[in-house]
């Protein structure tokens, strides 16, 4: 209870100054509680019988181990993986457009890209959503994105966070992180340390810009070729510009989980990477040992035509395009030689379309461009 003493000077001039709410303030509680009821459905769907309990607790459950005969997980030796990572400035276009669902799949793909390049099944997403005024549909859509992007990848969305910051948000305007989490068993990690001279690179086209490089490009579409969101320039084949921008980050979990479910006793697939921001120069030797490279065949894969576009319209030069961008390279897989051909086979009947780009030589850190 609050203490009571003798009443000031300052208290009695404030005396008929009416009580201020935490809502005056910016922060409706009401809100969030009628947010986490419209929630609901889509985030439960996304749950498999190894989550424990139901949407409304301080944490999440999720079993590791599950004995049930259709869905039966038993780990031997299990190694937990997580990774946590963001929309960025993608999110000043979902602010302009006031399209914000898509923004969602971006925040999964984001996260489950990175998590299966070490072999790892995903197992859960949490996220966390800042937002300027705290707008229950408005929510509602944001997470209608997230849970689709969940059931992409395969994985529960388990709990979150949801803060209103008002004095830190413009009331429009959102951030997004997400955080996921998966598990491998030690003797199926995938870590790059088996890659050798011969093997073969496939790469696996990505939807557009996916998540990476919008500064960039929101520079050279907005600032300096002055388009609007609804122009449709003939390098996106019928699209606005607002539909291209926005175009979700592909979630390639389902084909890299058939292929190595495929390969259980082989070890062909020698590496993964994401290719986010920083292009194939900046994460295809991180997975590569010392003394290794990839020896890339250029134009052996398509561009889209997004990033004919920005390389026109900026101009940007192609060093930098190829730094910045994933250039229709989304993910890529290391490969042994012998497999390739089957291995591309079966990420087709996946609907991934792909190409053989190049191989694995001795050399420098650096891509080497053939």
């Amino acid at each position: 209870m609050f203490l009571m003493g003798k009443r000031t000077s300052r208290q009695s001039a404030q005396q008929d100054v009416k009580p201020i709410t935490y809502k005056q303030a910016g922060v409706d509680i009401e809100a969030a509680e009628a947010m986490v009821d419209s929630i609901r459905t889509l985030v439960e769907k996304t749950y498999s019988p190894r989550v424990i309990g139901t949407l409304g607790g301080f944490a999440g459950l999720f079993a590791l181990d599950f004995k049930e005969k259709l869905l039966r997980r038993n780990y031997r030796d299990p190694i937990l993986v997580g990774c946590c990572d963001g929309v960025g400035t993608k999110l000043k276009v979902a602010f302009m457009t006031g399209k914000v669902d898509t923004v969602g799949i971006d925040l999964v793909a984001m996260n489950a890209n990175d998590l299966i390049c070490t072999g790892a099944e995903p197992l859960f997403f949490l996220d966390c959503i800042s937002v300027g005024k705290l707008d229950p549909e408005r929510m509602r859509q944001i997470i209608s994105g997230i849970s689709e992007g969940c059931l992409q990848a395969e994985m529960a969305l388990l709990g979150g966070e949801t803060a209103e910051m008002p004095d830190f948000y413009k009331p429009d305007e959102f951030d997004l992180v997400g955080f996921a989490v998966g598990v491998v068993e030690r003797n199926k990690i995938i870590d790059g340390s088996h890659v050798e001279p011969g093997d073969a690179v496939i790469a696996l086209a990505s939807s557009g810009l996916h998540s990476n490089g919008f500064g960039l490009a929101r520079k050279v579409i907005f600032e300096r070729a002055k388009l609007k969101l609804t122009d449709k320039p003939p390098e996106l084949a019928g699209a606005t510009v607002a539909e291209e921008l926005l175009r979700p980050t592909r979630i390639y979990v389902k084909a890299v989980r058939t292929i190595l479910s495929a390969y259980k006793r082989q070890r062909v697939i020698k590496a993964m990477a994401h290719i986010t921001g920083g292009g194939l120069p900046g994460n295809l030797p991180r997975v590569l040992p010392k003394g290794l490279t990839a020896r890339i065949k250029r134009n052996s894969w398509y561009i889209p035509g997004i990033f004919e576009l920005i390389a026109k319209l900026g101009p940007v030069d192609p060093v930098e395009m190829f730094r910045v961008f994933n250039m229709g390279i989304g993910f890529v897989m290391i490969v042994s030689a012998k497999h390739v051909a089957t291995v591309m086979s079966k990420l087709r009947q996946c609907d991934q379309t792909c190409w053989l780009v190049g191989k694995i030589v001795r050399g420098g850190p650096a891509i080497q461009w053939a």
